[in-house]
């Protein structure tokens, strides 16, 4: 089956979370289901008690509507959003699900909203991460960092985001055994997992802790390439798979085996072991 026909006016997709307070979150649910299907917008929506936080494509008219309403929900006026621009719709349908977490940590008791690290805009991030007494941690998981990533970051290696509060709290105990406080710089794709592992960082006791505004995505499209300090691509869930500085698709594709990204004909560990 063939995926969806060019139009002629190019799909905006906006990615977007928001930590806000939603006492029913399933309230929420219907009526911006029933929105976006309106609008002809698809994608991933997920509520929570805790915010909203997805992925959506459309007509630009069509997200718009979807952006103002949700903006209009408690606590949403800054909802935090990026734009990028397709050829192809990148999703199949709209799906609008409520959850336990709109990011899943596992952590109880967390208030990413007043509790997280200092934002850093994209314009000043690569003074933050240049600076020799600044440990850089990405908080993706591995398949994500394995395309791309900031020189010099730390991997931890996780296979999920469940898993980074075992490993910063063996990481922070390694600190604390040496007697050093740097300062920790944290980056993910949009931010929003960078919400909470700074708040977890936080409440570990690691008090100078900074996260990247708007995410890899932003600083991607509002840092000029040839001042950038990212390396690769930026893997990005949908159809694109991943994206380069200006927000351009890359050329990478799924694995049909494993899900990794890869880039056509080149080699990786699946096809390595097979």
């Amino acid at each position: 089956m063939s995926g969806p026909a060019p139009q002629s006016e190019p799909f905006t997709v906006a990615a977007l979370y928001r930590f806000a307070d939603f006492p029913d979150p399933g309230a929420i649910r219907m009526p911006l289901l029933a929105l976006c299907e309106a609008e002809d917008v698809r994608g991933t929506l997920l509520l929570a008690r805790e915010g909203i936080n997805g992925t959506i494509a459309g007509p630009a008219d069509g997200i718009a509507q979807v952006i103002a309403h949700i903006r209009s929900l408690p606590d949403c006026q800054d909802l935090d959003v990026k734009y990028a621009q397709t050829d192809r719709m990148p999703f199949g349908r709209m799906k609008v699900r409520v959850k336990r977490e709109i990011v899943t940590m596992g952590h109880a008791g967390l208030d990413p909203a007043r509790h997280a690290g200092t934002y850093v805009d994209p314009a000043d991030w690569n003074a933050l991460i240049a600076d020799p007494d600044t440990i850089l941690i990405d908080t993706r998981n591995a398949y994500e960092v394995a395309i791309g990533s900031f020189a010099g970051a730390i991997d931890p290696g996780t296979a999920s985001f469940s898993a980074f509060p075992a490993w910063f709290d063996a990481f922070a105990a390694d600190l604390a055994a040496q007697g050093r406080r740097p300062k920790v710089a944290m980056f993910c794709t949009g931010g929003i997992r960078c919400e909470k592992s700074t708040a977890y960082a936080r409440a570990r006791g690691i008090d100078e802790v900074y996260h990247l505004r708007g995410g890899i995505l932003r600083y991607l499209e509002e840092v000029p390439e040839a001042e950038s300090l990212w390396q690769g691509d930026c893997f990005v869930f949908d159809e694109r798979v991943a994206v380069g500085h200006g927000l351009r698709p890359g050329d990478h594709v799924l694995c049909r085996d494993c899900g990794a990204a890869v880039r056509p004909g080149g080699p990786h560990a699946c096809t390595s072991q097979g």
